[in-house]
């Protein structure tokens, strides 16, 4: 699929570092500046439906009100630019879904495309003390919210690896997102 298509490795674009810094004052609920970083997105080439998908995959990570915040302040952003006369690209719509399978294996084969590995058969650690946090994230994260297709795996990643840089406190996650990353094509660098 065109949509998880990994670019070569190399220094970030305009378009990734517009990703990196909306989704750090996201997470921080820094929103005076997200609304100026939400505006470089939109110059760097993001389009409108880009960042408000990247503003909805973040509340995976950073909650529904920070999530909230930043789509309203895209908005705001939108009302301004049209007042001025100002063009914001539309972009493409998230693809339907294709519901082969249950959400569960749908989300666990996602899982398993970025990280490079099969997931173990048998849980351990939180997996197997909670099943039902295994069970929403493979089939909410991974299938409802990764498979969507307006941002790429690797896209998704940045958001995330940044989201977590931010918020702090989170290294155990923020490893395995790194280790993903990488695997996607991000460089350390």
């Amino acid at each position: 699929m065109q949509a998880h298509h990994t670019p070569p490795a190399g220094p970030l674009s305009a378009r990734q570092q517009a990703i990196v810094t909306i989704s750090a004052l996201t997470a921080t609920g820094d929103l005076p500046h997200l609304h100026d970083a939400l505006a470089k997105g939109l110059d760097a080439g993001l389009t409108v439906n880009e960042e408000k998908e990247e503003l909805v995959h973040l509340y995976a990570y950073c909650g529904f009100p920070r999530s909230i915040n930043g789509l309203n302040t895209l908005l705001k952003l939108l009302d301004e630019r049209k007042a001025k006369g100002l063009k914001s690209e539309l972009g493409k719509e998230a693809s339907p879904i294709a519901e082969n399978g249950s959400k569960y294996e749908r989300g666990k084969k996602v899982l398993e495309t970025l990280t490079g590995r099969p997931e173990p058969a048998v849980k351990t650690g939180y997996g197997a003390f909670s099943p039902e946090i295994d069970r929403f994230l493979k089939e909410h994260l991974f299938a409802d919210i990764f498979e969507r297709d307006v941002l790429t795996y690797q896209e998704r990643e940045l958001t995330t690896i940044t989201a977590l840089v931010s918020l702090g406190g989170v290294e155990a996650q923020l490893q395995g997102h790194l280790g993903i990353g990488l695997h996607l094509g991000l460089t350390a660098a």
